[in-house]
């Protein structure tokens, strides 16, 4: 963490929490796909949170694997720095982050920018990593590179069209879940009030 001293009490518990759900396993298999995606000769980091978010935090990788899965002259970031310059590289992330959203990433699988910055959630770092896989994987353009084993597809959307005389005729149908009226009657039972029969 940047510019930060120890956590103590709460905030500590908090913390330790976050750290829990971060993946070493994942981590292992988004650092093989960044580098296979982007195509280029990118040295492997040594495996540990601290090392994924050194690793990615200028965010030019972040900024090449986005451009990665999309047509060549079709990237949605022009310009990718190099630059060590906190607030340029923070603007990457940024960067990222939007063009990710725009790409289809849902907004609450996104993180926050010092998630990555401060590695205060490196899991939510996986997480977007995870998701934007996934849609990848899922689009199947031609642009994704690597195993399609290394993410899950997501669900497709898959539309009904039901005519109006279907719709009527669901409208006279008692559903499962509302029980059955067959074989019901009142049989063996009492009168309100009367004491319970004990044989």
């Amino acid at each position: 963490m940047a510019n930060r001293g120890p956590s103590y009490g709460l905030s500590r518990e908090v913390q330790e929490k976050i750290e829990q759900k971060y993946d070493p396993e994942l981590e292992s298999r988004l650092v093989n796909w960044i580098i296979v995606q982007c195509g280029e000769q990118i040295e492997h980091p040594p495996p540990g949170r601290q090392h994924f978010q050194t690793w990615l935090m200028d965010g030019t990788l972040l900024c090449k694997l986005i451009n990665s899965l999309h047509p060549k002259g079709n990237e949605p970031i022009a310009k990718i720095s190099e630059s060590k310059m906190a607030f340029k590289q923070m603007e990457q992330i940024s960067q990222f982050l939007k063009a990710a959203e725009i790409y289809g990433v849902r907004t609450t699988d996104i993180f926050q920018t010092v998630d990555l910055w401060e590695g205060k959630d490196m899991a939510a770092v996986q997480r977007t990593l995870m998701a934007l896989g996934s849609l990848a994987v899922t689009k199947d353009d031609g642009c994704y590179k690597g195993d399609p084993s290394w993410f899950h597809r997501k669900a497709q959307q898959n539309r009904r069209g039901f005519s109006e005389e279907q719709l009527r005729q669901g409208q006279s149908v008692i559903g499962l879940q509302m029980g059955s009226n067959k074989g019901a009657s009142q049989s063996g039972m009492t009168g309100y009030g009367m004491p319970r029969q004990i044989i």
